[in-house]
């Protein structure tokens, strides 16, 4: 149950005098990006939303030190109203104000001759804010922001902030319904840590609060307010404890001692085709441990495209076998799920271990025939997407889950699987798309993480080049040269907007067009494809019956082809950084050289101008990662769509990694004297966590 005393704070923000219906189902739109359709916004929304700026109208001179441009604020006479002549509505109505140094001309288009009389009636003295221009040597102000009584301007905001803004709601509005929402702040208990908050100079939260949106004073641009560092410092440290609080009851039940004989791994050891690079028995090692441990495993497995954590994998789940108890390998789609099912049972073949497959394609007599081998425990490796741990889905003895590609499961997703694979299981998560350390911290702060960051010996280097689109004839006339020698190359379709259909119809286009030159050697994967399709089509690629793969993302993960060594990117400006080091990691895996063709629509903004620049200059997709963050920021690097992350609202993990680090340390000393959060500073850290929407992790507390 959430306290009380927040309860304002979660009311409606119809609750706030001047918010509609309309409005309200806008705002919640923009302020609540994660919220249910049809969900309005609510005080706390508004309350989160902070300031991007700031207009400072204290700068009051006489018209005669007017400055060239700027922002200002003076005291006039309203003089003579000019308006335009009835047969040129297009010229704008004037009107003259006066002081006693000289004449400024406000500049109004489009107006209301009625409302500017009444708003400014001549003879009456009045305070104008706004933007100064000048034209034939004369100040004038198109559009003052305001145009107010001597009463009226004892009440305007000297310092005003600006707000981020979307279609339909308008600057006024939001900034008078966010002083609104202060008003509706409750008195709330101080969760911080005294000692800290005097050391960085921290007011309380609702002190601090209140200085961002009623600002006193400004901060330098390069200078982060003392205000704005408390606010994430909370949201971050709400993270931190609630990551924590999930990884010590997923640590509370007691695991297993999973140790293995070493004869299954040996085998398959000595039947892949290279060593094991250091990295790789690094993270092995790390693993084994972990699972030979009564403890719970609870690991990230982070890899570079190409390191091969599908064979560290491979080798924890064989241990599993050793042990005498069942491993899952679960994926995103079902083209991997099928492609890992092939490349594994190869080598788990030689080493005498079963394996399966269970995806949403498997029906009827085939689905339950795997199914009983599952129960009976004849099944010692199951492979499948999250068909898995669906209803009906029962497990003799399941010992080690491990997930491809974590950013498709947040925490909520892990406690959910926790409950359905068993208490006792191990997990170990894997994630091709490195992950700069501060966004590692707020994700997956509830695991111990590995790192790969080695490529398999034998791997050439891929040479990146990018290029204009309207070099299109010279890339088509290159990829033909080299189809012509035997390669095989794939092209990807730019993402044209967060729509399949419009997706689809780009990557048809380009299909078209690519077939006339390279007759029945053309094929297209797309998300909208049945699965037997999807793998008819990668099966004629891979067996090269089809030489170029047109396609969507779809093949960004995972997907291994080794003869194909061109890979095509239209419209690299639109994707991310992680996304083009993805999909150039489809490349570069046989043994010949391998090219990526990052191909542009003129004219680029600076920051596609930076990406673009660092794909070609590395290959190292940890420090591409961190550039990403430094590009795009958390939210975006991220995408909102996938389930589960935190998208931070205060905190910019860019800005304040300092502040991530002190707040995992704390978490770590807060939870450590207070487990359960009993003591009077645990109660207000309760608060935080509700303030924050950390829900799920009060309930672990009361879980016991």
């Amino acid at each position: 149950m959430r306290p009380p005393l927040l309860n304002p704070l979660f009311a409606s923000a119809r609750s706030i005098k001047g918010i509609g219906d309309k409005l309200d189902k806008t705002l919640g739109l923009f302020l609540r990006p994660a919220a249910a359709e049809g969900d309005g916004a609510r005080v706390v929304d508004l309350l989160f939303h902070l300031p991007s700026g700031l207009v400072d109208r204290r700068f009051r001179p006489k018209i005669a030190d007017l400055p060239l441009s700027g922002i200002v604020t003076v005291e006039v006479t309203v003089g003579r109203h000019r308006p335009p002549p009835p047969h040129n509505k297009r010229l704008p109505y004037r009107v003259e104000v006066h002081d006693d140094t000289g004449t400024l001309t406000l500049v109004y288009f489009h107006a209301y001759a009625d409302s500017l009389k009444r708003m400014l009636p001549e003879g009456e003295r009045r305070f104008i804010s706004g933007s100064v221009e000048w034209f034939n040597g004369q100040p004038q102000m198109p559009h003052p922001d305001y145009a107010v009584s001597a009463d009226e301007f004892e009440k305007l905001p000297l310092l005003e902030p600006v707000y981020p803004l979307t279609e339909g709601v308008s600057g006024k509005i939001l900034a008078r319904a966010i002083r609104a929402a202060l008003d509706t702040l409750p008195a709330l208990p101080d969760w911080q840590d005294a000692a800290l908050a005097r050391r960085e100079n921290w007011a309380d939260f609702a002190t601090a609060l209140r200085g961002l949106h009623v600002p006193q004073e400004i901060v330098a641009a390069d200078a982060p307010s003392p205000a704005r560092r408390r606010l994430a410092y909370d949201e971050l440290l709400a993270n931190q404890l609630a990551l924590t609080l999930v990884r010590s009851h997923m640590k509370r039940a007691a695991g297993r001692a999973l140790r293995g004989s070493g004869a299954l791994r040996e085998k398959i050891v000595k039947a892949l085709p290279y060593s094991l690079t250091s990295a790789q028995q690094q993270a092995l090692a790390d693993i084994l441990r972990d699972m030979a441990a009564p403890d719970r495993m609870l690991r990230l497995l982070q890899g570079d495209v190409g390191s091969g954590k599908t064979v560290v994998a491979l080798l924890a789940l064989a241990t599993a076998a050793e042990s005498g108890v069942q491993g899952a390998l679960m994926v995103p789609t079902e083209i991997l799920a099928r492609q890992h099912f092939a490349t594994l049972s190869r080598f788990c073949a030689d080493a005498g271990i079963t394996v399966d497959l269970l995806t949403g394609r498997e029906k009827g007599r085939a689905r339950e025939d795997v199914l009983e081998r599952l129960a009976s425990g004849k099944t010692q490796i199951l492979i499948g997407t999250h068909a898995l741990f669906q209803e009906g889905v029962m497990f003799h003895d399941l010992g080690l889950v491990v997930i491809d590609e974590q950013h498709r499961f947040g925490v909520h997703q892990r406690l959910a699987l926790q409950a359905k694979a068993g208490a006792a299981t191990d997990l170990l998560v894997m994630t091709a798309t490195p992950i700069p350390r501060t966004l590692a911290l707020t994700l997956y702060g509830d695991m111990e993480v590995s790192k790969l960051t080695e490529k398999p010996a034998g791997r050439l280097p891929i040479d990146t080049r990018v290029l204009p689109m309207t070099r299109m004839d010279e890339v088509i006339a290159g990829l033909s040269r080299s189809i012509s020698q035997g390669n095989r190359a794939y092209w990807v379709c730019p993402l044209v907007e967060e729509s399949e259909v419009v997706d689809l119809a780009a990557a048809e286009d380009r299909l078209t067009a690519l077939a006339a030159h390279f007759p029945r050697q053309v094929g297209l994967v797309h998300g909208r494809m049945k699965g037997p399709e999807k793998d008819r089509v990668m099966a004629d690629f891979k067996s090269g019956a089809l030489s170029l793969l047109v396609s969507t993302t779809v093949i960004e993960v995972g997907v291994d082809v080794p003869e194909a060594n061109v890979m095509v990117i239209e419209n690299a400006e639109r994707f991310g950084l992680a996304q083009l080091h993805q999909l150039r990691g489809r490349v570069g895996r046989g043994s010949a050289k391998s090219t990526c063709l990052l191909l542009y629509q003129e004219p680029l903004g600076e920051t596609a101008k930076a990406r673009l620049s660092i794909m070609r200059d590395t290959d190292d997709g940890f420090l591409i990662a961190e550039e990403d963050l430094r590009l795009r920021g958390a939210g975006e690097l991220l995408g909102t769509r996938q389930a589960g992350v935190p998208l931070f609202r205060i905190a910019d993990l860019a800005l304040d990694g300092d502040l991530l680090a002190m707040a995992r340390d704390n978490a770590g000393l807060i939870l450590a004297r207070d487990p359960d959060l009993q003591s009077s500073r645990g109660e207000a850290l309760r608060v935080l966590l509700y303030l924050f929407e950390r829900n799920e992790a009060v309930r672990l507390l009361t879980a016991g």
